[in-house]
């Protein structure tokens, strides 16, 4: 986080030393908002599926991405919310895989799912950038 801020990574408003933390919420993360994006679009997709356990799985861990940024960010320490950070970008992963599946049984067109497909690994490479500012946090 350092790389991106400088070395000042706290601020003081009126008084109160606030950190970066308390101006960077997760909901203004953009790996945050293109996940919930991704999520919505997949469940806007499946929403008259008849493939039940697919729709299940796709949709659930295309929510799971988003889900575990913002689960993480409420967690005590920098450690956890790497944890957490570490559980969605596996759920990118399950959602690429299942992505391939989809395409397979003819429940995704190629073009979407090559949309998705890059979404979840912009989205990985995200997470990961994320994961490495967030070390120097404690």
């Amino acid at each position: 986080m350092e790389k991106l801020l400088g070395k000042n990574t706290s601020f003081k408003v009126k008084g109160l030393k606030l950190g970066i933390r308390d101006f960077m919420q997760f909901e203004n993360l953009a790996v945050w908002q293109r996940s919930a994006d991704l999520a919505c679009d997949i469940y806007k997709h499946f929403k008259s599926s008849k493939e039940f356990g697919l729709k299940d799985q796709i949709t659930r861990s295309a929510l799971s991405i988003s889900s575990n940024i913002a689960e993480g960010y409420e967690r005590k320490t920098p450690k956890d919310y790497a944890r957490f950070l570490s559980y969605s970008k596996g759920s990118c992963g399950e959602l690429r895989s299942q992505i391939y599946i989809a395409v397979k049984i003819g429940e995704i067109d190629i073009k979407t799912s090559e949309l998705w497909i890059e979404e979840t690994k912009q989205l990985s490479k995200m997470l990961s950038g994320l994961m490495k500012s967030i070390e120097s946090w404690d």
